[in-house]
């Protein structure tokens, strides 16, 4: 079975909602977020593992929520037997599962092994990958480039920071970040940095949030979903990105293909790439 084409989606927030708590799935995914993952690994206690299981391969496929919404569920670390009891819920799972999160991964074998096995199910779930392990930010760019499954690296900020022994400050984790948006645009993937965890500090989430977009990050996780429509807003493309990026495609495409001059500018593929990226991300998002 060969696996689906990545197509591009909108992924400027994401929230977590976890898997004790299934009546939170239909909230969660209209609070007007990108991404609602039902978490597995952190926010639930390990006496309650077995329940949450089944709860969210069960009822997160069905849950009632806009289409658009992407439904993520976050597994428990494939190194450890709850993690590997998840893996065989996914593959009985009643419904497909579309994604699911794998946390603490160290290598590019982990995510090989996963995606061979779902494909020898015939399974068409994607992958999203959280860096937060020492070992992954070494081997990030192999990470992203395992398996054509994968959609998105994620940023796992407190996990790193305590694995590098240094601040979770912005400046002590920028060189992860750059790391982590370097491997994935290397391939395509969308990159989604750590949620700002100070609920109380709004100014503090806007200046954290601008600087990860700036940085090239196409999206943010929140808390809350009071974050979630200036996150929205931040990873959206304003209104001289999109109208630039239209005239540069128009100019593209009169051209008929070749090389592209634009404004005393030479134009290359990678930019053109990036440039209707952002037309699409608005057409999927104009509405919402």
């Amino acid at each position: 079975m060969s696996t689906p084409e990545r197509k591009i989606r909108a992924r400027r927030s994401f929230i977590f909602a976890p898997g004790t708590r299934p009546d939170m799935f239909p909230k969660a995914l209209c609070c007007g977020t990108d991404i609602v993952c039902v978490d597995l690994e952190d926010a639930v206690a390990p006496k309650d593992k077995a329940q949450a299981r089944i709860q969210a391969f069960e009822r997160l496929p069905v849950a009632d929520g806009p289409e658009r919404v992407e439904r993520i569920i976050r597994v428990n670390c494939l190194r450890t037997v709850d993690g590997m009891k998840d893996v065989q819920a996914l593959l009985d799972a009643p419904s497909p599962i579309a994604s699911i999160m794998l946390p603490k991964v160290k290598g590019p074998e982990e995510v090989r092994n996963l995606s061979d096995l779902l494909t020898e199910y015939k399974l068409p779930t994607r992958l999203h990958i959280i860096i937060e392990t020492n070992e992954a930010l070494e081997a990030a760019h192999e990470i992203a480039r395992s398996s054509e499954r994968i959609e998105a690296l994620f940023f796992g900020g407190v996990d790193m920071a305590a694995d590098l022994r240094c601040k979770s400050t912005w400046m002590a984790l920028q060189y992860a970040r750059s790391r982590i948006v370097h491997a994935a645009a290397t391939v395509g993937l969308d990159a989604i940095d750590v949620p700002y965890l100070d609920l109380g500090d709004r100014e503090g989430m806007l200046r954290e949030a601008e600087l990860s977009a700036e940085l090239g990050f196409t999206g943010k996780g929140a808390i809350h979903p009071k974050q979630i429509p200036d996150i929205n807003a931040i990873f959206a493309p304003d209104d001289a990105s999109l109208e630039y990026a239209r005239r540069v495609l128009d100019a593209f495409e009169e051209r008929d293909g070749g090389l592209l001059v634009f404004e005393g500018k030479l134009i290359e593929k990678p930019v053109l790439r990036s440039l209707a990226r952002i037309l699409e991300v608005h057409e999927i998002t104009k509405a919402h």
